[in-house]
Parts: C-alpha cells; sequence; structure tokens
C-alpha cells in the first residue's frame, strides 16, 4: 500500500488514541462525582448502586433452585477432614466444592474461599493453603471451582481459561461471567447455611486475583457476609483502561454510573480488609487501591465504624503468599470469632493435597452433560430466541412498531448511545497514490476512520466494505477485486481499533480485540456500537461522493463484519443493499466463539433486541444478500442450515410482499457473486 505505516508505530499510535478517548470519557462521566456528607445520603446512594449493580451483572434469579447437595467423598486429615461436594446453584448446573470440616462438636463461623486465576482452581496449592489454615484454625471452609474453571471447563482436564471467547458466549444474553459467580456464590452461602457444623450468621469471603474481584463483588452485595478479604485484586475502575483483564472482572456499563471505591463501601459497615501487593499490575496497584481505599474509609466513618476498615501492604507479587493469609487469619478471627485484635496469627504447619485427590469427578469420570458455560449460554440463547419468536409480528402495523421500538433500544440500551446515522463528516485528508484515493474523517476527537478506493466509472454501482481484518485485507478479497474491475466505485473502509487503526496488544486467545471490547464495555460503549457510528461516517462520506450516474450504494460486510454492515443499514435508509459475507448467523453457540470478534457481543443485545436474523429483519423490504454463514465456532451452514437459520427475517420479507429481496447465496464469495451483484440479483 502506497499509505503504508510502520505496523508497530502505528499500533502503538492508535491504542493510545482510542485509550485517550476512552479515558476522557470515563472523567467526564465521573469527574463530578462527590463524597456522600451523611450517612443517610450514603444510604440513598447505595441504594441506588446496588440496583446498577445488580442490572450491570445480568440480574438475579426470581426463584432458587433446590441445592440437591451430594457429598461425593472424604479424606480425613490431622484436626480436620476434607469433603468433595457438589451442589445445584442453577437448574441443571452444579458447583464442585471442598468443604474442609475442623475436628471436634458445636458449631462454627465459615470461610468462602474463592480461587482467582490459578490453573488448577479450588484443587491449585496456592487456594488450598488458605482453606487447610482456616480448617486449622477452627473454622469450617468451603472452597468452591468458578465456573469454567477447574473441575467446571469444557473439557475434563484441570487447567482451562474461563475468560476471552468462552466467556463472550455470555455477553449477548446479558448474563455476563462475574454476574453469575455471584450468584453462585451466594448459593454457597446458602448451602453453608444448611451445614450443621456452621454458624450461619458467622460467614465470611476472601480470595485474591480474580477471586478478590468475586470477594469485592459478592462481599458488596450478600449480606450475610460478616467479613470480606479482597486480596490482590483492589485499584480503581479507571486504572482497568489500558489493562489486560479476564472477562469475569468485567462488570457491563460500571464506569457510567460508579468508580470502585463504592464497591467497597457496599461492604459497609462489616469487615473489609483489603490486600495489595507492591509489584503487581498497575490497576491492583498500592496507589491505586490507596485512592479507593480512603473515599471508601468515609463512609465507613459516616455509619461510625471507621475500624471496620482496613488495608495491608505486602512486598510482594501477585500472590496469596503466607504474610497475607496470616493477616487474613488475624482479620476473619476478630470479626467471626470476636477474637484478638485483628493482628496477623502465625500459621499452623500444613501439607496441601496433590489436586486429583480433591476432585469431585477425578479423571474422566464427570457426567458428559455436564452444563459448561457454552452450554448454559446455549441454553439461555434458546430461551431468549423462542420468547422472541413468540411476539414476532405477523402483520405490517406490528412490525412497524416493533422495528421502532427495537432501534431505540439498540441505540439508547444495548449499543450505547450515540449517533448512527445522518451525521455530518468532518474530512481531515484526502490524498491520491497508484490510482487510488485516501481518504481520512474525524469520527470523534482523536479517532478517525479511514476510507482507501477508486472512484469507478460510469453506472457500475457503489460499494463500501467493512472488514474488521482491515481495508488492506477487504482489496485482497477476489469479490472486491471483480468489482473493481467490472469499473465499481469501491471503498474499503478502516474503523476504529482495526486494520490500520489496529491496537498494540489487543489480542487475547482467540479475541482479537479482547482489551479494546473489555475497555468500551466498561464505559458502556460495546464496541459494536462504535464501529457502526464509525461505519455510518463512513457511509456519509460515500453518499457525498455518489453522483447521479452512481445512484446505488451497497455495504458489505466481510465476515465478522457482517453484523456492523446491518447496523449500519438499519440506520440509514439511503443504503439500497446489504450483502452479509459468510457472516455469523446467530448469537447462540454451544462451544466458545472462533473466528469473530468479541467487541461484535454487545451485552444483553439478544436478549434485549434479538438474535442476528431477526436484527437484519429490520433491513425490509431493501434488497439483502446473505452470501453464506457460519455458527459460532466458524463451521460453514449448509445450504438448508443457512435458509433455516435465517427463516425469520424471510417472514417479514413475504409480509412486505418482496420475498425476492431477500437472497441466499450458497457459492464461495468470488467472481460469480460480484457479477450477481453488479446485475442487481
Amino acid at each position: 500500500s502506497p499509505w503504508r505505516f510502520e505496523d508497530g508505530a502505528m499500533a502503538d499510535d492508535s491504542r493510545q488514541r482510542f485509550l485517550n478517548s476512552l479515558l476522557k470519557r470515563f472523567d467526564t462521566l465521573r469527574g463530578g462525582d462527590r463524597l456522600p456528607e451523611t450517612s443517610a445520603a450514603w444510604q440513598a446512594q447505595r441504594t441506588e448502586l446496588r440496583s446498577l449493580l445488580i442490572n450491570s451483572l445480568g440480574g438475579m434469579p426470581s426463584a432458587k433452585c433446590d441445592l440437591e447437595p451430594k457429598v461425593l467423598g472424604t479424606l480425613n486429615r490431622d484436626g480436620y477432614r476434607i469433603e468433595r461436594v457438589v451442589f445445584q446453584t442453577l437448574p441443571g448446573t452444579l458447583m464442585t466444592a471442598n468443604a474442609y470440616v475442623p475436628a471436634g462438636e458445636g458449631k462454627r463461623p465459615a470461610v468462602l474461599c474463592v480461587h482467582g486465576h490459578w490453573k488448577g482452581a479450588k484443587q491449585d496449592p496456592v487456594p488450598q493453603a488458605r482453606c487447610i489454615g482456616l480448617a486449622k484454625l477452627g473454622f469450617f471452609v468451603l472452597a468452591v471451582d468458578a465456573f469454567g474453571a477447574g473441575e467446571r471447563g469444557i473439557g475434563k482436564a484441570l487447567g482451562e481459561y474461563h475468560g476471552e471467547m468462552t466467556a463472550a458466549t455470555l455477553l449477548p444474553i446479558g448474563l455476563p461471567l462475574p454476574g453469575l459467580q455471584v450468584y453462585e456464590n451466594m448459593r454457597a452461602v446458602d448451602y453453608l447455611q444448611t451445614r450443621p457444623e456452621v454458624d450461619g450468621t458467622k460467614i465470611g469471603i476472601t480470595g485474591a486475583s480474580g477471586g478478590g474481584n468475586q470477594t469485592m463483588y459478592a462481599g458488596a452485595l450478600d449480606e450475610r457476609f460478616g467479613c470480606v478479604v479482597p486480596t490482590c485484586s483492589v485499584g480503581t475502575y479507571r486504572a482497568y483502561l489500558g489493562a489486560a483483564c479476564c472477562v469475569c472482572e468485567l462488570v457491563p456499563d460500571a464506569m457510567t454510573y460508579t468508580e470502585e471505591w463504592a464497591i467497597l463501601a457496599l461492604v459497609a459497615p462489616r469487615a473489609l480488609l483489603v490486600q495489595n501487593a507492591t509489584r503487581d499490575a498497575f490497576q491492583f496497584s498500592v496507589g491505586e487501591a490507596q485512592k479507593s481505599i480512603a473515599r471508601a474509609q468515609h463512609v465507613y466513618r459516616l455509619l461510625e465504624q471507621p475500624g471496620k476498615i482496613a488495608h495491608s501492604i505486602f512486598e510482594s507479587g501477585h500472590d496469596y503468599n503466607r504474610p497475607m493469609r496470616e493477616a487474613m487469619y488475624g482479620w476473619m478471627t476478630l470479626h467471626l470469632k470476636g477474637e484478638g485484635q485483628g493482628n496477623p496469627i502465625p500459621e499452623p504447619p500444613l501439607q496441601t493435597e496433590e489436586p486429583e485427590t480433591l476432585r469431585c469427578f477425578p479423571g474422566d469420570s464427570r457426567p458428559e452433560d455436564f452444563m459448561t458455560i457454552p452450554r448454559f449460554a446455549a441454553r439461555e440463547a434458546d430461551r431468549q430466541i423462542t420468547d422472541h419468536r413468540a411476539a414476532w409480528p405477523n402483520h405490517l402495523e406490528m412490525w412497524k412498531t416493533h422495528t421502532l421500538q427495537t432501534r431505540q433500544i439498540l441505540r439508547g440500551g444495548v449499543l450505547g448511545g450515540g449517533e448512527l446515522g445522518g451525521r455530518e463528516v468532518t474530512l481531515l485528508e484526502e490524498s491520491t497514490a497508484e490510482g487510488r484515493t485516501l481518504l481520512r474523517y474525524q469520527s470523534e476527537p482523536g479517532l478517525e476512520v479511514t476510507l482507501t478506493g477508486q472512484p469507478g466509472a460510469g453506472n457500475r454501482g457503489t460499494y463500501l466494505v467493512l472488514d474488521l481484518a482491515g481495508s488492506e485485507h477487504a482489496r485482497a478479497q477476489s469479490l472486491i477485486q471483480e468489482l473493481e474491475q467490472q469499473g465499481a466505485a469501491v471503498w474499503c473502509a478502516d474503523l476504529r481499533a482495526t486494520g490500520r487503526h489496529a491496537i498494540a496488544g489487543d489480542t487475547i486467545g482467540k479475541a482479537p480485540d479482547h482489551n479494546s471490547a473489555e475497555w468500551s464495555i466498561w464505559t458502556g460503549r460495546p464496541l459494536l456500537g462504535q464501529w457502526i457510528a464509525d461505519a455510518a461516517i463512513a457511509c456519509e462520506a460515500v453518499h457525498a461522493r455518489r453522483t447521479k450516474t452512481t445512484p446505488s450504494l451497497t455495504v458489505i460486510g466481510l465476515g465478522a463484519a457482517g453484523m456492523i454492515a446491518l447496523g449500519v443499514g438499519i440506520y440509514d435508509s439511503r443504503v439500497d443493499r446489504v450483502v452479509n459475507v459468510e457472516g455469523l448467523a446467530s448469537f447462540r453457540t454451544e462451544t466458545p466463539y472462533t473466528g469473530q470478534w468479541m467487541g461484535l457481543f454487545a451485552p444483553g443485545i439478544l436478549r434485549d433486541a434479538g438474535d442476528i436474523p431477526q436484527l437484519a429483519a429490520l433491513l425490509a423490504p431493501r434488497k439483502l444478500v446473505i452470501a453464506g454463514g457460519v455458527r459460532g465456532d466458524g463451521s460453514p451452514l449448509a445450504p438448508e442450515a443457512l435458509a433455516d437459520a435465517w427463516k425469520d427475517t424471510r417472514s417479514i420479507y413475504r409480509l412486505f410482499g418482496v420475498e425476492g429481496h431477500l437472497a441466499m447465496v450458497n457459492e464461495t464469495p468470488g467472481p460469480e457473486l460480484a457479477r450477481r451483484l453488479q446485475a442487481g440479483e
């Protein structure tokens, strides 16, 4: 390309520009925050905050299923025993756990131990150590595997990571992983309160890293936790912008209404000990934690409980080491037993177990139908799709009302607001080299949309091509090359955080846009909404260059960008035709997403607005071409399966009497598809 930049330098610059736009948004949202001046003011703020937080986490089930607990085996040890336990948290969903039961009679305080991103989960020696230490000090301990981790992965072996495109399957259904973790930890408390050995009024929770996040949110929302000890996890929300974190730490929209200090303050007036390490990542650093703790301390003072919050700092990296455990033992002993001054208690001698001996389902013995994250997401997606179909319009007046409502839900809720069409555009640069034109437009301060292409000649149509892999990748496709050879005006766009604007270090696992997608969701502007807004600017720029001899405008979405092309068409009626080339056919998947971009999965889009074919119907009666399609795992759909996937879309085109405006194309997209598009098919 005549406009090629050094990839590394450009990616670093794009990262900073994108990050600056989010930081500016955060500072605008939170810059006016003030601390409550009275306890009454805090109580009012607390009520609103709890409601907003629960909504961000996906809400809570209206009714609890039976726990149906089972003890699958016992290990007898000196001074305690370990039980291998399972119980049901949600219908058909088992939580695997280990109960560490001290020897002796009578009821005891209990501690829920939630692991972080240690590969062995509850079986790992690091989480084991605090469980054994607490049990030897007389606490009943329940160690649980988080959804998707430990024994609850997709496969049966330990060591799976439950983030990126596994946890992303939960986003469209509006049940993000941290919300499910909070609810499951509440069910773990329900289980603890059934145990005859436990004093159900004296329960604590602790964990490190991702387990520290679980500790903070569960402690904030479940008042049965009398003592809360998050470790190596507390900082500020603002510090998450620029960091790479697990989806299990991602609370959609949280930055639109709060900072992390207020989540900590929700624990008040109950006991809270925050532990940080001097050599931890910035988002969990001592300095960032101190900012949040200082504000949370203000609330504790308002409630006349200044001694119930403390901050311990350790010369350490990211860990839950012995000094941290000993500080936690002292805090739990003071606030759950009423003994001591809260000072560290020396750890008793302990010996951790071989991980396999702690498994509820050792080896390959786990049931084949065990509920995993993608299976759970697919089950909920099935229910939501069924609900949408039950209310699916069957005459045009109903459809018109549905269209207005769905567009409003998408724009104002799911996609984060903002202009999605009909905007004025600001041209930053126009240049020509090697027969191609480069156009740079401002999308918002500091960010831009870039178009490259050739104007075309005669009445050969105008095409806007969207490809999240970038404009150069798009121009290398035989479909696009054939359109150019036939004299069409073809413009290929680079949207924010993609192509020539790709962000350095953005890829995690199967998610090429992992970090930028997470940062955007935190700030209430999912990338899908930002991409549609950028594509709308590109559309506006192309509209301005159309002439009477090139009247038609077709928007082509290649692969994952098919959903963005649909979004542009939904909000810009001047788009004559949308072509979705090998795009995702449904948000529903029973396996982690493959070959997709995480930014497409705006939280709650399936729950609140509909599945992809149902959203595509909003284009009717304009022309829509479905050129192949893929499942969530990236596998292509056979012609019959493709037709079935898009039957809801076809039903609306049939209502309009223009069923022929919806074309299903099954051949490989290339020159033949280009010729058909040029022929108006």
